[in-house]
C-alpha cells in the first residue's frame, strides 16, 4: 500500500498534536478546517493523513488501519479519537453510541447566558439540503431530543466562554442549542454570528474527553490545548 510522503513540517505538526497513542488508539488535537473523514470535497481527510504519518514514522510497508468511531464537524477543533485496530474500533463505536464516552466542549460566544449554568433540552430537526439543524416543537415526528449541560466560565475581552457537556449526540447540537438561547458561537455564520473567523472555523473546541480504554479497560482522560487564535484565555486554562 502506498501513502504519500509528508513534508518535515507536516510530520512535526502532526507529531506535536498527538494527545495519546498506544497499539489500539491514536488521539489527535484536530484543527478547525480539517475533515475527519473524506467527503464530497475530495480534500484529504485527517484519517488518511494519519495513515501516511504512521506509515512514514514506523516504516510500515503494508496498509495502515485507522478506524473512525466518531467525528467532529469540519469547522470545530479539538479531540478526535481514532482506532488503530478493528477490535478497538468496534468497542469504541459502541461506547460512543451508548453514551459511555464523556465529552466536554468549550465555546467562545457572542453573548453570555442568562443563567450561570443549566441544562438545555430541545427537539432538533435536521435539514439535509441546508446542512443545518433547527429547534422544533415537541411532537414533531422528524425531531430528535437533544440534551446538554452548560456552565458559564466567564468573559474574555470581547467574548464569553461557555463549557458544554454533551448528553446526546445530534447534528450541530451545540451550535444550534447555544444559538437558541442567544449565545451564538463566534464565527458561526450558519447559526447567526455577525462575522466569520479568519481561519474559516468556528470557536467551538472539543476540550476534554473521559472514557475507559476499550481494550486495556483502564481510565483515560485527555485535554486538548486551545487553538492559538483563542487569545486572552490565560485565566481559564
Amino acid at each position: 500500500m502506498y501513502y504519500r510522503t509528508l513534508s518535515e513540517e507536516e510530520f512535526r505538526d502532526l507529531e506535536g498534536r498527538i494527545l495519546y497513542e498506544d497499539n489500539h488508539l491514536l488521539v489527535v488535537n484536530k484543527r478547525a478546517g480539517e475533515i475527519v473523514q473524506g467527503d464530497r470535497t475530495g480534500d484529504e481527510c485527517l484519517a488518511e493523513t494519519l495513515k501516511a504519518f504512521v506509515a512514514q514514522r514506523d516504516g510500515k510497508p503494508g496498509q495502515v488501519f485507522m478506524g473512525i468511531p466518531h467525528r467532529l464537524d469540519r469547522p470545530v477543533s479539538g479531540i478526535v479519537v481514532f482506532a488503530k485496530t478493528s477490535k478497538a474500533l468496534e468497542r469504541l463505536a459502541a461506547m460512543f453510541r451508548e453514551g459511555e464516552v464523556h465529552k466536554t466542549y468549550w465555546a467562545l460566544c457572542c453573548a453570555a447566558p442568562s443563567a450561570p449554568e443549566g441544562e438545555l433540552e430541545d427537539w432538533l430537526v435536521r435539514n439535509e439540503k441546508m446542512n443545518k439543524s433547527f429547534i422544533a416543537k415537541a411532537g414533531n415526528r422528524e425531531a430528535k431530543l437533544a440534551r446538554l449541560r452548560y456552565r458559564y466560565l466567564g468573559p474574555t475581552e470581547r467574548y464569553y466562554l461557555i463549557e458544554v457537556e454533551l448528553l446526546t449526540g445530534r447534528h450541530h447540537q451545540i451550535r444550534c442549542q447555544l444559538a437558541g438561547m442567544g449565545c451564538v458561537i463566534k464565527g458561526d455564520l450558519k447559526y447567526g454570528a455577525p462575522r466569520s473567523n479568519p481561519d474559516g472555523g468556528i470557536s467551538l473546541h472539543s476540550r476534554h474527553i473521559s472514557l475507559v480504554h476499550p481494550v486495556r479497560k483502564t481510565p483515560l482522560e485527555l485535554t486538548a490545548p486551545l487553538p492559538s487564535s483563542w487569545r486572552g484565555m490565560e485565566a481559564f486554562v
